[in-house]
Order: structure tokens, then C-alpha cells, then sequence
């Protein structure tokens, strides 16, 4: 059976997941997650692909990105896995895929979601009991985000930009959006989004993206809400 097709735009932020085979682990050591953070950020600069959050968890990754080709974000996620399968594979004397197929991707509202999104991706730690705080986790944008430390990985999207005019003001007020939850709705949405590969967005920005593409892309998704990975 075919696969079907990815469908990317220029400027359209993405969130992407990708989960280890069978759920398995896909980072060992600290020096894996440094190998994976060191391809990522060699294959954004290369593809031209913006990094504007992160998590890296440990048996799957989140990435919200801005692509600025429309190949971007594929050839981004080939990359990495062109270096990081092998790396696993020769480093733990193991063989074969350590992913559970391609990465899953939605594209996202920007002006509904983007903010949303970024604090859903830097809670995984915190949804899977790892750390009862963002900032104690290493493996994501958080400290960046929220806490201004250095990050050469990170490009700041217009967004989180506009929240202050300094990167101080910006931090605190990134920072204060954490006080709130997240709703199961939209929560439930997010996964959805990215489960399926459907706009993640209001139902103007669904058509708007599928005129841009002349396509229908993702699906509806119907029946109960499936359970889903502990953090993801």
C-alpha cells in the first residue's frame, strides 16, 4: 500500500512526533540526546527550517518547527535519521529502524496554536511524571523559552517575540502561561492534529490550507478518543 503523501507550506509552523518502535526507548545516555540536538540543529541550518520548541523524551521526540521551503521539514527529519539510526545501532550493538515508522506532522495555526503547542511540547516532562517542573528537564526549549538561557538552536517565531520587548519581558510572560492548564479539549486536539496529519486549526484555516495544497489532507478523526503514550 502506497504511502501517503506529506504536504508542507513555507512559513506554516509544524509539529512533529516521531515515536520509538513498539514504544521502545530511542535515548539511552546523555550523550544520545546531545547527538540527536547537534543533527537537528546541523539539518535545520541546512534545510532552512526554523527550531522554535522541543522536547526529546525517551522514547519519543516532539519538534515545532518552521519550515521555509516547502521540502524543508522532510528533508530535515531524513537527515537526522541518516545519522542518528546508525549512531543508535553501532553505539548499542543493535540493528535495523529504531523509530516506529515515519514521523507523524501537522501544520498549525499560528495565531491559535503556536503558543498553546509550545507549552504543550515543554509539559511532556511533566504529563510523564519525569520532573514536577519544566525547568528541571534538560532535553527541551524550555530553559530558553522561560528561563532566557542560551540556546543557539532556538529561532524565536513572531509570536513569542511579540510577548515582550525584551528577551526578559518575553521570558516572564512565556513563563506566566504556564500558571494555566492546558483544556482537555484542546489537548485532545493537538493529538488528534498530529495523529492524523490534519490541520491543527479552525475550520477556515483547514480550507485555507487545503486550497493552498489543492488537496484534502488528514482526516476526521470519529468514536472515543484512542489513549495515548504516558507524556505524549
Amino acid at each position: 500500500m502506497p504511502r501517503k503523501p506529506r504536504f508542507f507550506l513555507p512559513n506554516v509552523p509544524v509539529h512533529i512526533v516521531q515515536r520509538g518502535h513498539s514504544r521502545e526507548q530511542v535515548f539511552f545516555d546523555d550523550a544520545d540526546y546531545q547527538a540527536y540536538l547537534g543533527w537537528l540543529q546541523e539539518a535545520a541550518k541546512r534545510y532552512d527550517c526554523d527550531i522554535n520548541a522541543y522536547v526529546l523524551m525517551t522514547n519519543h521526540i516532539h519538534i515545532l518547527a518552521t519550515p521555509h521551503e516547502a521540502q524543508g521539514i522532510s528533508r530535515m527529519m531524513q537527515y537526522i535519521g541518516r545519522y542518528y539510526v546508525p549512531y543508535i545501532n553501532h553505539t548499542y550493538g543493535s540493528s535495523g529502524t529504531i523509530w516506529e515508522g515515519r514521523f507523524k506532522a501537522s501544520l498549525i495555526n499560528d495565531e491559535q496554536y503556536l503558543l498553546i503547542c509550545m507549552r504543550y511540547i515543554e509539559l511532556n516532562p511533566i504529563r510523564a511524571n519525569i520532573v514536577n517542573s519544566p525547568g528541571y528537564y534538560r532535553w527541551s526549549s524550555y530553559r530558553y523559552n522561560a528561563q532566557g538561557k542560551a540556546n543557539n538552536m532556538l529561532t524565536e517565531h513572531s509570536l513569542y517575540t511579540a510577548l515582550g520587548r525584551t528577551k526578559a519581558l518575553r521570558c516572564k510572560n512565556y513563563k506566566s502561561l504556564f500558571k494555566g492548564y492546558i483544556a482537555d479539549e484542546q489537548l485532545e486536539s493537538i493529538r488528534a492534529a498530529w495523529q492524523t496529519g490534519t490541520p491543527l486549526g479552525n475550520d477556515d484555516f483547514r480550507k485555507k490550507i487545503e486550497r493552498k495544497l489543492k488537496t484534502k489532507i488528514g482526516q476526521a478523526r470519529r468514536g472515543r478518543p484512542r489513549s495515548f503514550v504516558k507524556g505524549l
